[in-house]
């Protein structure tokens, strides 16, 4: 109050042909610092800061900032999607764009694009490849919707975030599937990690008939379903160790499928490979299967309620 007092006074003894000049400065440094509020305000909150999220440890609702406190003591993230649900990759975005506003030294891979194909990421975050060829890349390694992950693969560009690519060749895990691990030549072998085998057990069928909502399948044929999801899931805690080992500093947060990001799947092969990783696993929320009450600690470490 003191301080618009002294102001107006200031003003009311210059002369009145200045007087028009030091209003409209009041007025534009007035609307500026309105500017400057709003624009601190847009690049602060993010959809995350309405995200009630279930930590599975203690049962409790708590904060995305909270999660996010304990994601940033980890080296590895997965956070599990459905493919075709757009929901879910509002919120794998918010994860990354949390963590980078954070300061913390994010990476992201990707189930959607095959190892082989890294020098396409590479090429595409540093910017030396157009948005037409990216696209028409991506579409070589996935077939869902360009738009379902557009705003993270363009995040990932404007802020020079590594991406790691973690498939393994389609040809390879369908052919499993239909005919067995048994039916691959040396030369698919080859192109295998060479600690890659395919011991399916009771245990782990169980764990796919739960995470697929598979009821009653049993015989030859899903064995081999088992035998490649397997593969898959061993190929890529593989690849994502790789990332790390060349590339100590940084969190790397993983975008799978809910099947392959479940602590059966590949967080229970990091632990088989490697002693170093650490690990959290984030899954959506999907109401009658992922949800508070029919999760537990043994499958993931927090769901994000929508």
């Amino acid at each position: 109050m003191k301080n618009n007092l002294l102001i107006n006074k200031a003003i009311s003894s210059i002369p009145p042909l200045l007087k028009g000049g030091f209003a409209l400065i009041k007025t534009f440094f007035f609307f500026s610092f309105i500017v400057l509020f709003l624009q601190a305000c847009f690049q602060t909150k993010t959809h995350a800061d309405g995200t009630k999220v279930f930590r599975v440890s203690d049962g409790k609702t708590i904060t995305f900032g909270q999660m996010l406190d304990d994601l940033r003591k980890v080296n590895i993230i997965l956070v599990g999607e459905v493919h075709n649900q757009e929901a879910h990759h509002q919120l794998q975005f918010d994860v990354i764009r949390a963590l980078k506003e954070a300061k913390s030294p994010v990476a992201v891979g990707f189930e959607m694009f095959i190892a082989d194909n890294q020098s396409m990421l590479d090429q595409w975050v540093a910017g030396t490849m157009s948005s037409d060829a990216f696209i028409n890349a991506y579409y070589a390694n996935w077939n869902f919707p360009w738009l379902l992950y557009r705003d993270i693969f363009l995040y990932l560009r404007e802020n020079k975030i590594p991406a790691a690519g973690l498939n393994i060749s389609p040809e390879i895990t369908m052919k499993i599937s239909v005919s067995g691990f048994s039916s691959l030549t040396k030369e698919e072998l080859a192109k295998l990690p060479p600690e890659t085998g395919c011991a399916v057990d009771e245990k782990y069928m169980k764990f796919i008939r739960r995470a697929y909502a598979m009821h009653g399948h049993g015989g030859k044929q899903f064995i081999n379903f088992c035998e490649a999801q397997l593969i898959w899931d061993q190929v890529m805690a593989r690849n994502l160790i790789g990332f790390l080992a060349k590339n100590p500093d940084k969190t790397l947060v993983a975008l799978t499928g809910n099947g392959h990001a479940w602590k059966r799947g590949i967080p229970e092969q990091l632990k088989t490979q490697s002693e170093k990783t650490r690990y959290r696993v984030v899954l959506p929320h999907i109401p009658g299967y992922i949800e508070p009450g029919s999760i537990t600690a043994e499958d993931a470490d927090y769901i994000l309620l929508q």
